[in-house]
């Protein structure tokens, strides 16, 4: 609940470039995995989005203590990285393993699914007890998708048909730009406009911005300063890097956008 210093934000840093660099070894060596016919490329990073919400639901459930003792430990920042991608290893080699026997046709369709009921079942457990224990507040949900959806549409119409950058009509590019501006839309409103929960930002650079010039609001061209140039370099790069390791690394940038971003969100709904 208090924010993060910089010891643990350069921590948390180190570890995902390690966790990126790793994984991105193993879907380029891994004989089981060319066996099976899975290979990280943009149809995978967009079945993996459900994973990724599934993180930031998950991380509410600690938030609202719905689980007591050591146990609430393994869903915080950043053992929660580790049990999410457990659980979606498993399910790789789960639905691998289905296809490779002739249980399922598309390994993908499977994967997704599989990530889409994850996130259902969390959510109807965070509802149900949001009416027992707290309020859900559905016009908060509606704001925020309403702030992140317009903010989307005006940087990718900007991105699109001021720069002329086409590329962005791909779907990777649109979800690191929703997710981005989900994360920043949810920190404006919660820390502005919430009606009952004094909420506060926990990162180092976000927080001392708003402490500089007094809204949250600063987090839009904090995201902007951030998104125009990653957008750019990533494209610059797409045909020379690896493959692998640039979808790898597009995935990162999604995931630490979008689930604090779904998080946020959740949590504000909930007022937890």
């Amino acid at each position: 609940g208090e924010p993060y210093n910089i010891v643990e934000t350069l921590t948390y840093a180190i570890i995902l470039i390690i966790g990126v660099y790793l994984l991105y070894r193993w879907f380029s060596n891994s004989a089981w995995l060319s066996e099976h016919g899975i290979q990280l490329d943009s149809l995978f990073i967009l079945a993996t989005l459900p994973y990724v919400v599934l993180g930031g639901v998950l991380r509410v459930v600690q938030d609202a203590g719905m689980v007591a003792g050591d146990w609430q430990y393994l869903i915080v920042t950043p053992p929660i990285y580790f049990v999410l991608f457990f659980f979606t290893l498993g399910m790789i080699f789960i639905g691998g393993t289905l296809k490779k026997n002739g249980l399922v046709k598309n390994f993908l369709s499977f994967y997704a699914f599989i990530g889409c009921m994850a996130v259902f079942v969390i959510l109807l457990i965070l509802i149900s007890w949001g009416m027992a224990h707290t309020h859900v507040d559905l016009f908060i949900l509606a704001v925020i998708l309403l702030m992140a959806i317009t903010a989307t549409v005006l940087v990718w119409a900007c991105m699109r048909f001021v720069l002329s950058w086409e590329y962005v009509r791909d779907p990777l590019y649109i979800s690191l730009i929703f997710g981005q501006l989900l994360d920043a839309s949810a920190t404006s409103y919660g820390l502005t406009f919430h009606p009952a929960v004094h909420y506060i930002e926990q990162h180092v650079v976000g927080s001392n911005l708003i402490q500089i010039t007094g809204t949250a609001f600063v987090m839009y061209p904090l995201k902007l300063v951030v998104l125009f140039p990653a957008v750019y370099i990533m494209q610059l790069y797409r045909k020379e890097a690896n493959p692998a390791f640039w979808h790898m690394v597009l995935l990162a940038m999604i995931v630490v956008g979008l689930a604090p971003g779904i998080r946020d969100m959740i949590r504000m709904v909930l007022y937890v």
